[in-house]
């Protein structure tokens, strides 16, 4: 099985996207297993990386998906960086 590392908040959507036509869903089928209506999962796809862990975990369940967090690779872990990790 592929993996998708996720590296920044805009590659989500792509992803999502890509697991529903995949599981061979429209946005309206894969709204019913999640009990909203179509539009209501067009935006939570469209904008996805503003979507809350608790939904995140919802598509990703609905979709047989599982989120698995790792460390990155040992070389990346530990080369030395002055950069922010994260925006706050």
């Amino acid at each position: 099985m592929k993996n998708y590392p996720l590296q920044t908040p805009d590659q989500l959507q792509p992803i999502l996207a890509a697991f529903r036509k995949t599981a061979g869903l429209t946005q309206a089928e894969l709204a019913v297993r999640l009990g909203v209506t179509q539009q209501t999962y067009s935006a939570a796809e469209r904008n996805a990386a503003n979507m809350s862990v608790a939904k995140l975990m919802a598509v990703l369940n609905a979709l047989d998906v599982e989120l698995v967090l790792q460390p990155k690779s040992v070389q990346t872990a530990l080369a030395p960086s002055n950069q922010p990790t994260a925006q706050w």
